[in-house]
């Protein structure tokens, strides 16, 4: 199945709610509704669409480990916006700290080295502060698993990923110079190790079969800055436009 079939297969439903700030819920798959803020504070927003869709209670148990997978790709600050917004990390963990949670690990395979990332898009400072445990990938946590899809049969996954109660989605949404757009479904590859570079050479497919992988309990869609153009690591401040969006729902297709 193509991505783009992927994506039209998608039943789109009637508005749900509105409130203040700007914010919707809509049914994106019968049962699974998709909520999407607009406002001033990362942090608000996400709080704001978490309790549109129920509370962040209804996603995270008591006693989960929750693994919460940003994207901390690039060597860049916040403003820049290649990376996921650090307040919008920081509000996830502790909501799922607040709704029980046991532990809430924060993890990503960057392109450029890990610990430089890490500090400079503000994620790990935030997210430690929020209460969560920060790591940095481990070559001798991968496993390679199979991944039963279309084109891509096999991989190695961060164990993190795999050997957890729950995940929680939170990618930023920005320009993509291979497949045009980045967000929740491209995201996975920051849970993978190996060659990465080779899953471009059927970046859709491998993207869908992914999807159909990795299985979320909720994707929260980072929209507060949007790295419109030179994506995906940017640089120029000239390349962002503010946005003040998040968008939140657990079908991360049609989020």
């Amino acid at each position: 199945m193509k991505r783009r079939t992927f994506i039209k297969d998608l039943a789109w439903g009637s508005l749900v709610v509105s409130l203040r700030p700007w914010s919707w819920a809509q049914s994106a798959t019968p049962g699974s509704p998709i909520a999407v803020v607009q406002g001033d504070s990362p942090g608000q927003l996400v709080t704001t669409a978490v309790n549109l869709l129920g509370g962040m209670s209804k996603f995270i148990s008591r006693g989960d480990v929750v693994v919460v997978k940003p994207n901390i790709g690039w060597d860049r600050t916040p403003k820049q916006a290649a990376c996921t917004n650090p307040e919008v990390v920081a509000t996830v963990v502790k909501l799922a700290l607040e709704a029980g949670a046991k532990e809430v690990k924060v993890l990503d395979n960057p392109c450029n080295p890990a610990r430089r990332t890490y500090a400079r898009s503000g994620i790990a400072k935030a997210a430690k502060a929020a209460g969560a445990k920060v790591l940095f990938p481990n070559p001798h946590r991968l496993k390679k698993v199979s991944i039963h899809g279309e084109w891509l049969k096999e991989w190695e996954v961060y164990t993190e990923f795999i050997e957890t109660d729950k995940i929680i989605n939170v990618p930023i949404a920005k320009h993509h110079s291979l497949s045009r757009l980045t967000m929740g479904m491209k995201n996975w590859l920051g849970a993978l190790g190996g060659n990465r570079n080779q899953l471009h050479q059927k970046l859709d497919q491998a993207m869908v079969d992914l999807a159909a992988f990795f299985k979320p309990t909720l994707t929260i869609l980072d929209g507060y800055r949007i790295l419109w153009r030179n994506g995906p690591q940017g640089g120029r401040l000239s390349d962002v436009k503010l946005a003040k969006t998040v968008i939140a729902g657990q079908d991360y297709v049609a989020v």
